[in-house]
């Protein structure tokens, strides 16, 4: 990976957007503020019925949050990216996107007729915009990553929001396996309790990557990301049948 990225752009507080990142580049996101949520959901822009599976992507890898080493996979067992970097060291993965109406419930009405781009999104209307520009909807919503949320469960099993976790300039780098349409809305987190709009900017830049090494951490982790990637040299070889799990 270099130091100079292809390409780089910064989504504004709340807002959201799309690109396709191929195979064999990284992903750089950054907090540029501290304290942002970016909800990212993954799909194969070849076949949109591919997508992220995040209830699979965290029993094979025996985990509830996201970090450094772990892997994200499709519906297909095979593995979209790789998080080869990370300073934020929690990513949520269990609690979804914000609605409209828990928006308005909880830091009011503000709409683009009021307060221009300051206007308060929920995560559900940024990725059903995004969306409708790849011809997907509604029915192709999925569970979705929160970068730099952090959420735990207190001891009858509560999720609690936690302010504050990720600091200014955290960042997460997703190594690209496979080509993926990534789809980004930078609204809240629906467990975030803060009294007023907390909506923060997240950078983000394409980066040219090696391809992973003979002791790749994230392919060898765990035998399930080792057969993760396999199913992707089957995929990139022509044949998309995988391994059985």
């Amino acid at each position: 990976m270099t130091d100079q990225p292809l390409h780089r752009d910064v989504l504004a507080a709340g807002c959201h957007w799309s690109l396709e990142v191929r195979r064999g580049h990284v992903l750089r996101l950054v907090d540029v503020e501290g304290g942002a949520n970016l909800g990212l959901l993954l799909y194969n822009p070849r076949n949109p019925l591919e997508r992220l599976n995040l209830p699979d992507t965290l029993k094979c890898q025996h985990t509830f949050r996201l970090g450094k080493g772990h892997c994200l996979y499709s519906d297909m067992g095979r593995v979209f990216c790789s998080i080869i970097e990370d300073t934020a060291g929690w990513h949520d993965a269990a609690c979804g996107a914000s609605s409209r109406a828990l928006v308005e419930r909880r830091w009011g009405r503000l709409d683009y007729q009021a307060a221009r781009n300051g206007m308060h999104r929920s995560g559900i209307d940024g990725f059903l915009v995004e969306l409708g520009k790849h011809g997907l909807g509604r029915r192709d919503l999925a569970a979705n990553v929160n970068f730099f949320s952090k959420v735990v469960a207190d001891a009858d099993g509560a999720l609690r929001f936690v302010p504050g976790a990720s600091p200014p300039g955290a960042r997460v780098d997703l190594r690209f396996e496979m080509d993926a349409l990534v789809v980004m809305t930078g609204a809240p987190h629906p467990l975030d309790p803060a009294g007023r709009w907390p909506a923060r900017p997240v950078a983000w830049e394409i980066h040219p990557a090696a391809p992973p090494g003979a002791d790749d951490a994230c392919r060898d982790s765990r035998a399930e990301n080792q057969r993760g990637f396999r199913n992707n040299d089957l995929y990139h070889r022509g044949c998309a049948c995988g391994e059985a799990a």
